[in-house]
């Protein structure tokens, strides 16, 4: 069942909680966090648009080996986020059978709830951090001793400021913009949530008619955060969140920039769509108090050709695709 907390959405004004842990995992482990293969596990929700960042950028920095990755449960109850895909409903590394665990271990009743992206320390069981917003930029920046060969350079150096301010637009109107429209409490809180997010969207869509990505001619950090959010719009913003003024599929040049992404290696084959659509629809009881699932939408459009060759780029910079996903972290892909 979902946490009592959920049947409170749409029914009080949303406002999106800070990440409470925000110690970082440094190269010089000036927090007391050392970058160190193997000392942290990464535990996401395949579900979840901002745990689904660092499973991307895990993946295409090559970091799997280097940092464990535990994937929750998409319906949570009272008690958080849950191990219940595990064999005994406990995380086999962490031995734990709730995230909550973890953060009860670095600090008891701490404010924010639990959520995730979340980044453990194994060797204590304790929570190092939970802020969303930075732990992607560390993996590009700060782990670079564990990146694969070949790696691409995510947050280059030359580049950040205008990535900043994309991101940080895209954060206000797009990644945050759907859910303040989808959890408004009135007419007019909604309306002005979902004009934004639709505003902002046809601006990044003049944007990208004319480059293949957001910054530069290379992915970046920037097209990570745009990406988790569209592969969600029609799958369950659309409807659920009343994001409806339009389809992602509907607009030509973000439908195809989508689709090159998904279809580029170490986005499309980390993305869930029974999780993303189960844990939306399920788990928010106070917008769909009876937790039907819709069977749509039709998702074999993902794979279809986007053109967006045409216009160059070179998706990895300098470097190279990431290799397969490795066995245990395969998800069953809905678009053949």
């Amino acid at each position: 069942m979902p946490h009592d907390g959920n049947a409170a959405y749409g029914h009080k004004s949303f406002k999106r909680s800070a990440g409470h842990f925000t110690d970082r995992i440094t190269a010089d482990g000036r927090d007391g966090w050392p970058v160190e293969a193997g000392r942290y596990r990464l535990v996401v929700s395949r579900a979840c648009p901002w745990a689904s960042r660092a499973v991307i950028s895990r993946r295409l920095l090559g970091l799997e080996d280097a940092l464990s990755m535990a994937v929750t449960d998409p319906i949570q109850d009272d008690r958080s986020w849950r191990f219940t895909l595990d064999p005994d409903d406990r995380d086999p590394v962490l031995g734990i059978r709730f995230l909550a665990e973890a953060y009860d271990a670095r600090e008891k009743d701490a404010p924010g709830g639990v959520s995730v992206p979340a980044l453990v320390d194994v060797p204590s069981g304790q929570l190092v951090t939970n802020d969303y917003q930075r732990i992607t930029l560390d993996f590009a920046t700060e782990w670079t001793a564990l990146h694969r060969d070949g790696a691409p350079d995510l947050y280059p150096r030359e580049s950040r400021d205008e990535i900043d301010t994309v991101m940080a637009e895209v954060y206000q109107d797009v990644n945050n913009g759907v859910y303040a429209a989808g959890f408004a409490t009135d007419q007019k809180e909604y309306e002005a949530a979902c004009a934004g997010v639709f505003r902002r969207l046809e601006l990044l869509s003049r944007r990208l008619e004319g480059q293949r990505y957001l910054v530069g001619d290379t992915i970046t950090e920037a097209d990570i955060r745009l990406f988790t959010t569209l592969v969600r719009f029609d799958a369950v913003y659309h409807g659920h969140f009343k994001c409806n003024l339009w389809k992602l599929a509907e607009n030509p040049v973000l439908w195809a920039y989508a689709r090159d992404l998904y279809q580029t290696p170490g986005f499309g084959d980390t993305v869930d769509f029974d999780h993303i659509k189960r844990h939306y629809h399920q788990v928010h009881t106070g917008i769909n108090p009876t937790g039907i699932v819709p069977l749509g939408p039709d998702l074999s459009g993902w794979r279809a050709p986007h053109d967006r060759e045409r216009l160059g780029g070179r998706p990895f910079g300098t470097g190279t695709p990431p290799g397969p996903v490795p066995a245990a972290e395969q998800v069953s892909d809905p678009t053949p």
